[in-house]
């Protein structure tokens, strides 16, 4: 396969599965650790109206489910990726960072949170994904 159609299905493919790590980890959270009682978390604004409800514990599986929806995309694209490997691990990084960006103006959520968030689950997964797969350029010796 052509290298740059090889590349744009890594990338693709890697926010597709991004996406499913992200929304599956979602939608497992409430019956791990179960909302505040009283809180609406079936819309938008039921959540924005309850978030004052949640306890620091109610944050661990928003973050994970960013942080490995993250890493588990820039790792498919820089697995599937015949040549850019970092460049398209990050690509799809800074997607998930555009998305996370969006997420706390559109949902305020404590600024504690929303600042461990947006610097530790997005362009950190990337560059780990990266990492692994051999797609950070070495320093010369």
């Amino acid at each position: 396969m052509h290298p740059i159609l090889r590349n744009g299905l890594g990338l693709l493919l890697g926010l597709i599965i991004g996406s499913i790590v992200n929304m599956s980890l979602i939608l497992v959270s409430g019956k791990v650790i179960p909302p505040p009682a009283g809180a609406d978390v079936t819309t938008m604004e039921g959540l924005k109206a309850s978030m004052h409800l949640f306890g620091p514990q109610h944050f661990l599986f928003p973050f994970l489910a960013h942080a490995l929806g993250t890493l588990a995309g820039a790792a498919v694209a820089a697995r599937v990726a015949q040549t850019r490997k970092f460049a398209l691990a990050m690509t799809v990084a800074g997607l998930f960072l555009v998305g996370g960006i969006s997420n706390v103006i559109l949902l305020p959520s404590p600024v504690w949170f929303s600042a461990v968030d947006l610097l530790l689950a997005y362009l950190p997964m990337g560059w780990l994904a990266a990492r692994f797969l051999g797609g950070v350029p070495r320093a010369p010796a």
